[in-house]
Parts: C-alpha cells; structure tokens; sequence
C-alpha cells in the first residue's frame, strides 16, 4: 500500500492541502467506532472514554513533535489559544509589546489588536527568512514576538530557530504559528528552544477543523496565569469546590471548560498516520514535486525559490489574469486556491509528479 492509498481520493486533481488536507480512508467509519460506540451502548463510560482519546491527542502530537504530552494543551483553534497565551503572560502595570509579521495570518492580528498589548509589524517588504531582518525589530522592549513559520500567502519560510534565539536574547518570550508547516516541514519543540507553540490539524496533517492545540515549555508554564480558564484547567477539576481554584500543573491549565473531543478523535488517527510516513518522507516528496512545478513555471512563480526558503506551498503568478487561470485549472478538475499574490499549489504526499505536471500544462502549455 502506498502513502497514498492512506487517504480520501477525490475526484481530479487536489492541490489544496494549506487550506483542508484529505481525511483519512475510512475516516468516518473509525470515528463510529472511536467516538459514537461507547456513547451510544454503554453511556456512563463515554467521558472516560472521550478523556482517554485526548490523552491520546496530546501524545500523538508529542511523538510527532518531540517534548513531553503533558506540555501540549487541546485548543479549539490557533486564533483562540494565542489570546489564551496573550493573557496569562501579560505584566501589570504597564502596556506590553508584542511584534509579528505583517503577512501573518489576520486572525492573529487581530487578536493582538484586542489583546491590550501595543502591536508592531515587521512590513510586508520586508524578507522574514532572512533572520537579520529580525534583529533590528526585536528590541528589548518586545514582551512577546509571534514566529509565523509559513507565511500563507508568500510561501516563506521563516528560520524559527534563529528568530526564537533573538527572542530569548532580548527578553521577549515567542510564540511560534505553525498552522501552515506541520505535517510537512519537521518541528523538533524541545531544538527550536521556542516558549510557546500554536498550531491546527485541519491542513498538512489531515485532521480536520477544530482539533486546534498548544505546546508551552516547560521553563515557563510557572510564568503562565491563564485568565479564560474553566475546571478542565484545574489542577484537580473533579474536586469540585468553588472556593479553591488551583492551576493544573501541565498545559492543560490552559483548556478551560467542558471540552470538544469529536474534532481531537478524528486528528489524533491523522496525527498518527503522518507520523507512521514520516515528515522528512513528506518533506522530500513535497519537495520533490515543487522542484518540478517551479521548473515548469519559471519566472510565473513569486513565492522562495531556495528550498530552505520555500514552504510546501508554491505561489504563481500566471500569465493570463489570476480569475481566467483558476477558472481553467478548475474546469480541468485541478483544485487549487488563489490570493493577491497569486495562485497557491500545495502538493502532499498523497500527490503525484503527474498531478503536478497536470497544473503546469494548464498554467504554461
């Protein structure tokens, strides 16, 4: 069996994995069983039960991620766990700094605009995989710098390491946005030496919408007071006593209440399944492919050409207007998205040197 038979087959051509990656094969059934089965025979059992499958989440991300289970925390998306870390470090007294890119993902601008915080951009002119041009905004009056690893409308790839270095140097804790890279660029927590990492499962790692999470070093969860807290953030949330609220003593102080776990059920299988491949398998094959489709398209592509630059997402800037383009490569059955900046193709490894060859003949015949 191949990599590829791990997984949905659509119909066409599916380029669209920095947006949803494909579920599964048998997803839904595997979900009857993991998920509905204990509900629906056995219904005292199905909190345990459910418990049990976000334990297993949390150490599904830490073996494909490195570091311990207990530091990951189960999120209902990146937006809502950066305003959760956002709040439990921010100092009294006065009006902190926090720094991030201005091709970061909105939603996340938008939070800092809400956070209270005072916020600074690195411009959108400016090349974020160059790690000096970091250095002449992480000053030491930033409190926190927010790391997108993969800009998603560029194809950049910023060098987490370096920049976190910066952070730790100047004081400033950092936050590293890792929606667009995991399950296809290799993420070691405890090498990158990062404080804080935010990240979803819906796109390379093929778990769907909702089972967000958050990994918190070890060397400063003491530092975190989470504010938006529930009884699932408490040391003991069974004890079940209004007047006595202790912090659990892992990431999990920063769940809150009652949580989801339908979302985390189906993610944790993906997580799982990708790891089985390996990341540095789906790297190389993703790279592979994105050699091909930038020797096939030229001087149309605007995203990183160097491969320790280059996301998995190739950005294209065709010939013909961006509308006329994506309307021929959907008519064609070739499912790709578009931005400003241009077409986005973001092979998997469950794509194939003839998906991609398929694009280009479309985009440059």
């Amino acid at each position: 069996m191949s990599a590829a038979d791990l997984f949905a087959s659509p119909p066409g051509t599916y380029l669209l994995s920095h947006s949803v990656g494909l579920p599964l094969a048998g997803a839904h059934e595997q979900l009857g069983t993991d998920y509905f089965d204990t509900w629906a025979t056995d219904p005292e059992a199905a909190w345990p039960t459910w418990l049990q499958l976000i334990d297993e989440f949390r150490g599904s991300l830490a073996g494909l991620l490195g570091g311990d289970a207990a530091s990951y925390c189960p999120q209902q998306n990146v937006s809502s766990g950066f305003t959760k870390i956002l709040q439990a470090v921010r100092p009294a007294g006065r009006t902190p700094v926090v720094l991030l890119t201005e091709e970061a993902f909105p939603s996340l601008g938008f939070v800092c605009e809400h956070a209270g915080y005072e916020v600074r951009y690195i411009p959108s002119s400016v090349d974020v995989t160059d790690v000096s041009a970091w250095a002449g905004h992480v000053g030491d009056d930033v409190d926190v710098v927010l790391i997108t690893q993969v800009h998603s409308n560029t194809g950049q790839l910023v060098p987490v390491v370096d920049v976190a270095a910066l952070a730790r140097q100047s004081g400033a804790l950092s936050v590293v946005d890792v929606a667009q890279s995991v399950g296809v660029i290799p993420i070691d927590v405890v090498a990158w030496n990062a404080d804080f990492l935010v990240g979803s499962c819906v796109k390379w790692l093929c778990g769907g919408p909702g089972a967000g999470w958050m990994w918190v070093a070890p060397d400063v969860l003491d530092r975190c007071a989470p504010t938006d807290v529930g009884w699932f953030s408490h040391a003991d949330p069974f004890e079940f006593d209004i007047h006595r609220f202790r912090y659990a003593d892992d990431a999990l102080r920063f769940w809150g209440g009652t949580p989801s776990v339908l979302p985390f059920a189906v993610a944790r299988r993906s997580i799982d399944v990708i790891a089985g491949i390996g990341v540095d398998t789906i790297r190389s094959h993703n790279l592979e492919l994105t050699d091909r489709l930038i020797e096939r398209c030229g001087s149309m592509v605007v995203s990183p050409l160097d491969a320790d630059r280059r996301s998995g997402t190739v950005v294209v800037d065709p010939d013909t207007p961006i509308e006329d383009a994506l309307a021929a490569l959907r008519a064609s059955g070739v499912r790709v998205d578009a931005r400003s900046t241009g077409l986005r193709i973001s092979p998997h490894v469950y794509n194939s040197a003839d998906d991609i060859e398929r694009a280009a003949a479309i985009l440059r015949p």
